[in-house]
């Protein structure tokens, strides 16, 4: 029976608790995450409002390329385990302090703009701390047949989450239970994982690495100067820049329809976690079967169309009724399954072909800095045509005709892209052979 188990899951003698240990701290902290991002979006949404979530979000992807920045800076100058077990503690203290604003009455729009700007946080800090600390404990071949077990654990406690933040606002109130009580829930979640990391991670052997140490600056000037020198990276980086600007215009306008669709703060949840729940599911479902058969028919620079006109086949959806929720939601949640699993694989695998002195710095570059300034843009936008006084139809109808203009830029980009896709990644391997040739010339034999 033992043995049957460990083939299943691709483990080999001694490595069980191991996996397992780590695999719950992964589902412990996403089943935490995924309550309190449901908590904080519909409990701000609904008590303070759908035009204020722009101001929260502009804020949030400012505070994020400014965590991005730091975070290269204190990640290695603490132990990993140790950075891990206190980082978890922290989260339930911060937790507990947050539970009392809702006891001390605290004005709501304080209390759900920390929560939200918490949560993102959480989503940078903690898998980045959890996956260096499990690189350094296994090595490269542990690493390709156990992480993806480990990483399973991560579905599990979305779907975990919202399913509890989904059921909760009728249980609570039959128990005549504030859902603000979730919170307790989550300090519980940390603080199991407190002590599941102090004694179950207390005597693993990490490896010690050395890493270069540099400023921000440094980092994102040659994370720059690698797209700016290859052709392909250029193209990339434009249409993922209006793909993104696009998105946030979509998204947002899911917020304000739902919100006026259903005006009750626990009708909201419920529907939101819903919502999230099924798209987890579906993603689930579609990187698992879908996803790698698609990027191996259509290669991998062609790949890269397929997000731009989704966003656009999304916008064009939402236009058939743009005050049906049902539309709505196909509009956003079919670029969004596409961004998020086949997308982000060929983004990851892309990524996957730059120098390894060199990776990080873009993929930071990529994901994080563009991304944000991308959000950032796109709820300006949204927020101008409120502030111009737009509503209804009108309104509707200017977010897609932003988000449409968006998407055909980023399908021209990618074409421009595809079209130069080998002569740049040959330029680029023939400079790094020149680099290589040039040291051995002035080696002297």
């Amino acid at each position: 029976m033992k043995d049957r188990f460990l083939r299943i899951f691709r483990l080999r003698p001694g490595e069980s608790r191991l996996v397992f240990t780590m695999g719950f701290l992964l589902l412990a902290n996403s089943l935490a995450l995924s309550i309190v991002e449901i908590v904080s979006v519909s409990g701000f949404i609904s008590e303070v409002g759908v035009e204020e979530f722009l101001l929260v979000w502009i804020a949030d992807m400012a505070l994020l390329m400014l965590t991005t920045g730091l975070q290269s800076l204190i990640v290695d100058r603490f132990e990993r385990v140790a950075f891990l077990r206190w980082m978890t503690l922290l989260f339930a203290i911060i937790y507990v302090i947050l539970r009392l604003f809702f006891v001390f009455g605290v004005p709501s729009s304080v209390t759900y703009t920390a929560l939200f700007l918490l949560v993102d946080q959480q989503f940078i800090f903690f898998p980045l701390i959890f996956w260096i600390l499990a690189n350094d404990t296994f090595d490269m071949a542990q690493a390709k047949r156990l992480f993806p077990v480990i990483a399973s654990f991560r579905f599990v406690g979305r779907i975990g989450g919202f399913g509890i933040a989904a059921v909760a606002p009728a249980v609570l109130d039959r128990l005549n239970i504030p859902s603000a009580e979730l919170l307790s829930v989550v300090v519980v979640v940390y603080l199991i994982a407190f002590v599941v990391i102090s004694r179950g991670l207390r005597n693993i052997n990490v490896r010690k690495t050395v890493r270069r140490k540099e400023s921000v600056r440094e980092a994102l000037t040659e994370g720059w100067g690698f797209i700016r020198e290859v052709p392909s990276f250029r193209f990339l980086i434009l249409a993922m820049a209006m793909l993104a600007v696009g998105f946030t215009i979509v998204e947002y306008y899911f917020f304000v329809v739902s919100n006026q669709e259903i005006a009750s703060p626990d009708d909201f949840q419920t529907f939101y976690s819903l919502y999230s729940l099924g798209f987890t599911v579906l993603a689930i479902v579609m990187q698992s079967l879908f996803t790698s058969r698609i990027i191996n028919r259509l290669n991998l620079k062609n790949v890269f169309m397929v997000f731009p006109i989704s966003l656009l086949i999304g916008a064009g959806l939402i236009a058939l009724g743009p005050s049906s929720i049902y539309l709505v939601i196909a509009g956003l949640a079919f670029p969004r399954l596409l961004k998020e699993t086949i997308d982000q694989s060929a983004r990851s695998s892309l990524q996957a072909l730059v120098p390894e002195e060199r990776r990080g710095r873009v993929s930071m570059f990529m994901d994080s800095y563009l991304f944000a300034g991308g959000a950032i843009i796109g709820s300006v936008l949204a927020g101008i045509f409120i502030w111009s006084g737009q509503a209804g139809n009108a309104l509707a109808y200017s977010y897609l005709s932003i988000t449409g203009v968006c998407a055909l830029s980023a399908i021209w980009f990618t074409y421009r892209m595809r079209g130069v896709y080998d002569t740049s990644l040959l330029n680029w391997r023939l400079k790094r052979r020149k680099r290589g040739s040039d040291v051995l010339s002035k080696l002297e034999f």
